[in-house]
């Protein structure tokens, strides 16, 4: 770079160094002229303590500093490397975690997939129908039994003395001599229905058949107990 100043010139680094040269050249050229007898220009030099002046740029550092620039930037690089397989390293483990976990996940659903089906515990065997005999009795008890689901009022006693006014426990009991009888629609079975009350009080889930002991007694009473409240209040023929 040239100075602004008129006249004058900066000296560059190569000015610098020529310069530094020559005046160690003066130096030595002095040295020489003092000492006497001296044979050769090392002898003059080791006799007066001169050593000759470097002329390269290495005596000035420059070789070091590149040294050292090479030196930061190896490490900086050995470094980078060493962060690089750092983390393909962490990469790689959570990697092999991760399929790890995926693979036992896997095998708990094979494994939960193969567990044998429990068979459904079976329904309760269904309870066995209630007996009745086939006598007065057993018709009394399971024609209450029907009654009692149906909610229809009634006791024993008041169908049983009901039943021996009527008929003396016979279910195929028909009366031919009374007005009912006259009128063509004569009383029949246990405690004597005709027809048309048969069918009108007839109750479900008992036979259809008038002379039925069963399907007689409830319909009756079902009867008494919409005119009378219960065939326990009926003491004569109704």
């Amino acid at each position: 770079m040239r100075s602004t100043i008129s006249g004058y010139s900066r000296l560059t680094k190569v000015h610098k160094f020529s310069a530094a040269g020559i005046a160690a050249a003066g130096v030595a050229a002095v040295a020489l002229a003092v000492v006497p007898g001296g044979s050769t220009q090392g002898e003059q030099q080791a006799a007066v303590g001169v050593k000759p002046v470097a002329w390269n740029a290495k005596a000035f550092g420059t070789e070091t500093q590149r040294d050292e620039l090479v030196k930061q930037s190896d490490t900086a690089a050995g470094q980078a490397r060493a962060e690089a397989e750092a983390q393909q390293k962490a990469a790689a483990e959570a990697k092999a975690k991760a399929e790890k976990e995926r693979a036992e996940k896997a095998a708990a659903s094979r494994s939960a997939a193969r567990q044998p089906v429990k068979a459904a515990p079976a329904a309760p065997a269904a309870p066995a129908p209630k007996a009745y005999a086939n006598n007065l009795d057993g018709w009394i008890r399971e024609a209450l039994d029907i009654m009692k689901a149906k909610g229809i009022p009634g006791s024993y006693d008041g169908i049983y003395r009901n039943i021996m006014r009527e008929s003396t426990g016979n279910p195929q009991a028909i009366n031919n001599w009374d007005s009912n009888a006259a009128a063509g629609i004569p009383s029949k079975g246990l405690l004597q229905v005709i027809d048309p009350t048969f069918k009108a009080y007839h109750v479900d889930g008992t036979s259809w058949d008038i002379y039925d002991p069963v399907a007689n007694i409830t319909a009756a009473c079902n009867y008494a107990a919409k005119v009378y409240g219960s065939m326990d209040n009926v003491n004569s023929a109704y």
